[in-house]
């Protein structure tokens, strides 16, 4: 197929640009269908190449998500994709086509579903192996209400590796309208197999045979007397003979019924299975097994490397945070054999593929369960290891009982590894890693270190494994900010211990901004800003933020001025808040005045918003705004004394 003109035209697309809502995809006949699954595929291997996003995991649902939206009718019926990042195919069949190419873009289509976005989008998602337990929520609502509306969960097998998805299935109840689709695409899941298998599946799958089934059942138990036990005992004979031949799984032991596995690219078959678990109007599993990439040469060869894919036209990192860290991991533990490596299902994401191949008798994938992951390395930290877990800022959040409980509370020497600190653009909220200081700031004795050059990230490493208690070193996703290096390390960058450096936008700054990370970058700008105006500023960049008295203590010296502390992560708790409480307790502020200047609302996003910064006025502008408002107030509570 041959694309003409702009592709979000959709004219080289003759089925998927009559697609406006589902009621559309069923108004098309059968043999249409895998026509417009070839269409899609090929709309979203340009599209997805072009803004980023998520690729293979999307082009192996494509038949799928056309099966769901073919029985099922949103928003009526519920359909909720866990994580989300599978849910392209149902954006574009759910009124969304048109604003596709603003996919993972400021204002435009979200990465993952979202309320917000469309009616169609009935629980928001990010995270993973929420979707049963909000399936399950969601229909025993329907059930409560009278409606007869179906949940449809697409759950990933990888979603089973989080334990949630189990506290799920074990509150499962067998009489909701609920169809629970797993989609296997990497690992098995223990399917039954053999040609008798395969017959009693579709024997138990057929019309008739449910028929027959209600009508026996109807049948016996209005036989007096003897028509109940009757049919208990048909029941357990029917059992014990299907048990001789048909393995029972993890599933129908917790009492919901399944079928599988399928396959999840044949569309006939697969809407034939839903169309089967719909007329059962009781919890049911369907097992079906996709190809990632499918349809995409590049895609199908390596699914991984497919899937999430950087925009067109982006320029890689020379040497990424993630990658020094992994690097910086190696070094350490080729000098302490005490030394482990863990992480939630991110090894390439973490940068530690390179500990994995090295010291693989030190290295734990614990899948997606970064609750276990924490209480894991509390575990091995209480056995004299030195364990560092390695996980995304946002996904740490899952992990906060634990670190309390089982690591902050004992005293474990356990290390955070925080990747993708920040704000994250692109993923939107769900992903925002803006939590993590206020949180890791609540617990008593933890240390936290926030590297802003590939160097600093093995002293701030060395530095967290030397701590007797709960560490952590934070880091955004890429590389260094050029800008930061020549300002804040005019003589270069050395792997001394973290301290506090210092940036004078010209002589005799009249007022301190403080803050860490790579904000510091808009911190700069705003000082150019301001400097033109005849207002200099000094910039304290601080490589780490607690012990909050520590710190105090440096900082106080360095001080001129009212003091701004300034921040990307959330403003409650966060780093300028505590920072400040302690120069307060240590007397160290003396009558100056002070504004802390944080994200007040990260999950504010405006649609006119340039950036997620500008969204959630923590952008350059919006610091330079602060620090004159500062600076009028402190010179009119001059002028009144």
């Amino acid at each position: 197929m041959k694309r003409g003109g702009t592709v979000e035209n959709f004219e080289a697309y003759k089925l998927l640009q009559g697609i406006d809502s589902p009621s559309d995809l069923r108004a098309l006949s059968a043999e249409q269908l895998p026509q417009l699954a070839a269409e899609i595929r090929e709309y979203l291997s340009y599209r997805v190449r072009e803004n980023g996003g998520h690729l293979a995991s999307n082009l192996g649902v494509v038949e799928l998500t056309l099966a769901i939206h073919r029985v099922f009718e949103t928003p009526t019926d519920h359909v909720i994709f866990d994580v989300g990042h599978q849910s392209y195919v149902h954006k574009l069949l759910t009124g969304r086509k048109e604003r596709f190419d603003t996919l993972r873009k400021p204002g435009g289509l979200s990465g993952f579903t979202k309320r917000q976005e469309s009616v169609h989008d009935a629980f928001g998602a990010g995270h993973s192996s929420t979707a049963v337990s909000a399936a399950i929520g969601l229909a025993q609502a329907q059930a409560l209400s009278g409606n007869e509306a179906f949940t449809v969960a697409v759950v990933g097998d990888g979603a089973l590796t989080g334990g949630l998805a189990y506290e799920g299935l074990n509150n499962c109840r067998p009489d909701l309208r609920l169809v629970i689709i797993i989609n296997e695409n990497e690992m098995s899941i223990s399917p039954n197999t053999g040609h008798l298998c395969e017959h009693l599946s579709h024997i138990r799958s057929s019309k008739k045979y449910l028929r027959a089934k209600a009508f026996t059942a109807n049948a016996l138990s209005r036989l007096p007397l003897v028509g109940k036990p009757l049919y208990r005992a048909m029941r357990a004979l029917k059992r014990g003979v299907r048990h001789l031949f048909y393995r029972e799984n993890l599933f129908e032991h917790m009492g919901v019924h399944y079928r599988g596995p399928i396959d999840g690219n044949d569309l006939t078959g697969l809407i034939a299975s839903l169309e089967y678990a719909k007329q059962l109007k009781s919890s049911v599993i369907l097992h079906v097994k996709t190809q990632k990439g499918r349809g995409d040469a590049a895609a199908e060869a390596n699914p991984d490397l497919y899937h999430g894919v950087p925009p067109r036209g982006t320029t890689p990192c020379n040497e990424t945070f993630s990658a020094a860290f992994g690097s910086a991991l190696c070094r350490a533990a080729s000098a302490d054999a005490r030394i482990c490596a863990i992480t939630a299902a991110m090894s390439h994401g973490t940068g530690l593929e390179p500990f994995r191949a090295q010291y693989p008798d030190r290295f734990f994938d614990v899948g997606i369960a970064e609750g276990h992951a924490v209480t894991f390395a509390a575990g091995l930290a209480a056995g004299d290891k030195r364990p560092v877990v390695a996980l995304y800022s946002t996904f740490l959040q899952r992990a906060f009982d634990m670190l309390v409980h089982d690591a902050a509370l004992q005293r474990l020497p356990v290390t955070l590894a925080i990747d993708r600190a920040g704000f994250n653009a692109a993923d939107g909220p769900t992903h925002h890693g803006v939590f993590d200081v206020a949180m890791l700031s609540a617990l008593p004795g933890v240390a936290i270190y926030a590297p802003v050059t590939l160097k600093g990230v093995q002293a701030a490493l060395d530095a967290a494994l030397q701590h007797g208690g709960v560490s952590a070193l934070r880091y955004p996703s890429g590389g260094e900010n050029a800008r930061l290096l020549a300002a804040f390390y005019p003589d270069g960058v050395s792997d001394t211990t973290p301290g506090v450096r210092v940036y004078d936008s010209g002589v005799a700054p009249c007022l301190t901004v403080i803050t860490h990370g790579r904000i510091a970058a808009r911190a700069l700008h705003a000082a150019d800003t301001l400097a033109k105006e005849g207002i200099y500023v000094r910039i304290l960049l601080c490589e780490y933020l607690a012990p909050y008295e520590v710190l105090a203590r440096e900082v106080a010296p360095l001080l001129v001025g009212a003091a701004l502390f300034y921040e990307e992560e959330l403003r409650a708790g966060g780093f300028g808040e505590n920072l400040r409480a302690a120069l307060l307790r240590g007397g160290l502020l003396g009558t100056r005045d002070t504004h802390v200047l944080g994200a007040e609302d990260p999950f504010a996003c405006r649609c006119e918003a340039q950036d997620v910064w500008q969204a959630a006025g923590v952008d350059a502008a919006s610091l330079t705004a602060s620090v004159r408002a500062l600076m009028t107030k402190s010179k009119k509570e001059n002028i009144e004394l």
